[in-house]
């Protein structure tokens, strides 16, 4: 909470001896609309970021191995964001509700999207999901309204609990010879689903999996 609730706060340069950006850092700068961020910052905490409604673009610098949950929540203004090839996991609420982005890479080195990382990201129209992804967790797409296809690699094992729900915008997916387990909700309410083939990989299938699937017209299983 260094600068925590500092709503006059437009704009600031961290310096490249700053290693580490810490918990609530920028919590609440309402009115902080671009950061420089130089090599040598190794981590960005928890909610660093979070709560920062003005914050349209932010370059985050290779050196940065760690981006702590929910660092971006709420940065409605945030449009596209490039994550570093050293950062393994998208966490949990990472871009939560950030609903003006529409561009984001997300680097082979990523093994995981965890939960509600993209929950509520409604600008968000396409995203490529890379090979090193093994699981996409609880809520990780939920009311991502504004996405149309998106390609799940063949390294993930388990698409989780509401991963898709609320994706009606989604009118094509495939799902790999990888993937074993479907889950609870996981793409409910997607009405603009219209064929789905389900691989033979795929062991179980949760309740409620497409409900309100109202433009699903053949399934092949």
């Amino acid at each position: 909470y260094t600068f925590g609730d500092c709503t006059a706060l437009t704009s600031i340069t961290i310096p490249s001896s700053v290693i580490s950006i810490g918990n609530n850092t920028f919590r609440n700068c309402t009115n902080l609309t671009s950061i420089t961020l130089f090599d040598g910052l190794s981590s960005i905490g928890e909610y660093a970021f979070g709560d920062c409604t003005s914050l349209t673009n932010i370059m985050i610098p290779n050196s940065v191995t760690s981006i702590g949950n929910s660092a971006f929540y709420l940065c409605t203004s945030l449009t596209s964001i490039t994550i570093p090839s050293n950062v393994t996991s998208i966490g949990n609420s990472l871009f939560y509700c950030c609903t003006s982005l529409s561009s984001i890479t997300i680097p082979n080195s990523v093994t995981s999207i965890e939960s509600s990382a993209f929950y509520g990201c409604s600008g968000l129209s396409s995203i490529t999901i890379p090979n090193s992804v093994a699981s996409i967790g609880i809520q990780a797409f939920y009311a991502c309204s504004g996405l149309t296809s998106i390609t799940i690699p063949d390294s993930v094992t388990s698409i989780g609990n509401s991963a898709f729900l609320d994706c009606f915008s989604l009118t094509s997916i495939t799902i790999p010879n990888s993937v074993s387990s479907i889950g609870i909700q996981a793409f409910r309410s997607c009405s603009g689903l219209t064929s789905i083939t389900l691989p033979n990989s795929v062991t179980s299938i949760g309740s409620s999996a497409f409900q309100n699937c109202s433009g699903l017209t053949s399934i092949t299983i």
